[in-house]
């Protein structure tokens, strides 16, 4: 029999999870065979939210989720704590794909979306220290600037208002947020602040006291119709969801659905009242900046400021290894990004430094789906956006399964089918030529002052 991790063996993952309330220890594993209603692969939020939901419409069906860790160990353990109404597919690429009322309910729905996962925390008592203080991202540079009027103005042509996102001044910019070098920005109060962690904890025990079976320590080896392959036994069911995200192609048959790209975090100790008058923050809204490679940050209820961005490298095969959530360049030029933004943090230690994968699809463009004449479900492709992203998703293959038609089925990113990745060594010199070409983009910019046509470029391959 295998040694059993204890507490200690997951609070070091991330500073979410080692401050989390109550034991890491792991749970029970799958004790042989089952026979379910519904079988679920990963016990991150997607996993979760889809069993709550299921839980609260249909209280006797029977819902198993397998999880080859503990309850949070993957990203949603590990995320920057944005709820946010972002949508890696932007209003433009879902218009082309279904058209613009449709890119427009997919954008409302995201907003309704954080509210919603705000009203369930405080209806289940999940501290998750949630705080709607919206987010800010600011202008640092003219380009930058420039970035932001121009985003103000296409979803003012899709019909949303100063209520959905406004263009900031530099004072305006500068009384929310302390940073250096500020020209302005833009403000949504569509985000909020919360500790992943405690959300994922809390959820995990909200549904296990609802009758959820939840198996920890038992890898998903294999997903085919109706059944799960554990190392412990198999979960037979009418209905198999995937909920695997960056974990994903580990799986036979998958290893070209999602790439894994890595995203780093550090959390400084908490900071003296006397930097906060300075930083500002009030309210904690999260934060970042209209650099190409993506930052960023909040303000934790602790008074840590937590921050972390790309730039570490995809490892070939679409690899997935502990060693690789640290990378000591990463976290030193995140570091230094973060003096820079706020020199009033003085001298401030990091006490804490993280990562994991980010699940990308090749069009990067979420999805969510079940196919009725397998069995087979899944939801993935969130791009580190998946605070908000898990719960639209589990409310809508609640609703899938359940056979109910709603207004989340009729979705433009349900049942979207992705292209495959290229296969390697393909993968890994595109997807790392264009994180070089990102960094390159952004110090071209800072050097001419003009937009980076690289980044133009690369624009088309992503969420544009």
């Amino acid at each position: 029999m295998d040694s059993m991790p204890s507490d200690q063996t997951y609070r070091p993952v991330s500073f979410w999870l080692d401050t989390v309330p109550g034991s890491l220890a792991p749970g029970e594993v799958l004790p042989g065979d089952l026979t379910v209603d519904v079988a679920i692969a990963g016990a991150g939020l997607t996993g979760l939210w889809t069993a709550y939901y299921l839980a609260t419409a249909q209280p006797g069906l029977r819902v198993a989720v397998c999880e080859a860790q503990v309850a949070g160990f993957g990203a949603s353990g590990r995320a920057g704590g944005w709820c946010a109404a972002e949508f890696p597919a932007s209003l433009g690429k879902l218009t082309r794909m279904a058209g613009r009322d449709a890119a427009i309910a997919m954008y409302r729905a995201m907003q309704a979306t954080v509210d919603e996962v705000g009203r369930v925390a405080a209806a289940e008592n999940i501290d998750c220290h949630w705080a709607k203080g919206g987010t800010v991202q600011l202008a640092r540079s003219a380009t930058q600037l420039e970035r932001a009027k121009a985003e103000v103005a296409e979803v003012r042509e899709y019909g949303f208002g100063e209520d959905d996102l406004v263009l900031l001044t530099e004072s305006e910019a500068r009384r929310r947020v302390g940073a250096s070098s500020v020209l302005g920005g833009t403000y949504t109060p569509h985000c909020a602040a919360i500790h992943p962690a405690r959300l994922v904890r809390g959820l995990a025990r909200v549904v296990t006291e609802r009758g959820v079976k939840l198996f920890e320590r038992t890898p998903v080896m294999e997903i085919t119709p109706h059944a799960l392959r554990t190392t412990r036994g198999t979960v037979t069911a009418d209905y198999v969801i995937r909920a695997t995200e960056g974990y994903t192609p580990a799986l036979p048959g998958l290893r070209r659905a999602i790439v894994p790209v890595y995203s780093l975090m550090i959390a400084t100790e908490p900071l003296p009242d006397s930097a906060w008058g300075h930083i500002g923050l009030d309210g904690r809204p999260t934060f970042g900046d209209g650099r190409h490679l993506i930052i960023y940050g909040q303000r934790t209820a602790d008074g840590r400021l937590a921050f972390g961005g790309r730039g570490a490298p995809y490892h070939l095969g679409s690899a997935v290894r502990p060693s690789f959530d640290r990378v000591p360049v990463v976290f030193a030029a995140l570091y230094q990004i973060l003096r820079e933004l706020f020199p009033q943090m003085g001298d401030a230690a990091i006490t804490h430094t993280w990562g994991g994968p980010v699940g990308i699809a090749r069009d990067w463009c979420a999805s969510v789906g079940l196919d009725r004449a397998t069995g087979l479900g899944w939801a993935n492709g969130y791009v580190g956006k998946g605070l908000s992203t898990t719960n639209l998703a589990g409310r809508t293959l609640a609703d899938l399964i359940l056979g109910t038609d709603s207004d989340l089925t009729r979705l433009p990113w349900v049942n979207h089918r992705s292209p495959c990745w290229e296969a390697e060594p393909l993968r890994w010199l595109g997807i790392n030529a264009g994180i070089r070409a990102t960094n390159w983009a952004d110090r071209a910019e800072g050097h001419t002052g003009r937009p980076s046509r690289v980044a133009q470029v690369m624009g088309r391959f992503i969420g544009g």
